[in-house]
């Protein structure tokens, strides 16, 4: 069976960091909800029934049209980043004028919300939860995650293999037409990607959180000027293939969806649903 992120499969991970046991517990967990969506500025539900079965459309003034009707990726090493400021406003500092690390709350305290690898169905036109975790309550101000080309250079990646033979030195899958023309592009895309929360993402003890990452579709097979490109040349050693490789690493957002409706919560004009 295909172990897939989709809206039915939530991962739930509880985050004990060695030597900061005792000062989480102090400070208080929460869970925080991790989201993935392809919707572009219209609200949708994370808890939705799974939209993934409807195809996004995209057409261009010369009457191209595209339609992409899934979308595969392979994530790994997810992780929260805790704001420097807040969390070294209570370190002690040195005669030098450095903050120290007391073992606790100062120091490193990134949140690894899942390792992976493993493999997402972007759920085309909505939102769908990814997983979940137990986190520290405090600021978050960056999400970090790879999407990772897979080889069999370690046990992680053998054992992703063993279960998707076919995503062996490959990163991302698209189908879908092409002027009517069916197509599967690939790419071996191996990038790390932060995305910044400003303001940052505050935690609050025994508060839920939301945060959805939103990949635009759209711009993913289009040149400069707006135009579709050909799925085809985007191939490895295509004419569009560095074209297409950027756009998609720029068109991943990220953001505070305490609503979990697929829209920021600062740009909402309210407070998030709390």
């Amino acid at each position: 069976m295909r172990n897939h992120v989709t809206t039915s499969y939530v991962i739930a991970a509880t985050i004990a960091l060695a030597g900061c046991a005792e000062t989480a517990g102090s400070r208080g967990v929460a869970p925080v909800s991790v989201a993935l969506s392809s919707a572009r500025g219209t609200a949708a539900s994370a808890s939705a029934a799974p939209q993934s079965g409807t195809p996004e459309k995209f057409t261009d003034g010369s009457n191209n049209t595209l339609v992409i009707s899934s979308v595969e990726f392979v994530v790994r090493k997810v992780e929260l980043k805790r704001a420097e400021m807040a969390a070294q406003s209570d370190c002690p500092t040195s005669s030098s004028g450095i903050t120290a690390s007391d073992g606790g709350e100062c120091g490193e305290q990134d949140e690894e919300i899942e390792a992976g690898p493993f493999l997402v169905d972007l759920p085309l036109g909505g939102t769908a939860r990814m997983f979940s975790a137990v986190v520290p309550a405090g600021s978050f101000d960056q999400l970090e995650f790879e999407i990772h080309k897979v080889s069999d250079g370690d046990a992680a990646d053998q054992a992703f293999l063993a279960a998707h033979p076919d995503f062996a030195g490959i990163s991302i899958r698209v189908q879908g037409t092409f002027n009517g023309a069916d197509f599967t592009f690939t790419s071996d895309l191996d990038v790390e990607k932060e995305l910044t929360f400003d303001p940052p993402v505050v935690v609050q003890a025994g508060v839920p959180a939301s945060l959805t990452v939103q990949l635009d579709l759209s711009g993913w097979f289009r040149n400069g000027a707006g135009d579709l490109v050909d799925p085809a040349t985007a191939a490895p050693g295509g004419v569009n293939e560095g074209l297409v490789r950027d756009n998609i690493v720029n068109s991943v957002n990220g953001f505070q969806d305490n609503d979990e409706d697929g829209m920021d919560d600062h740009h909402e004009g309210g407070d998030g649903g709390h």
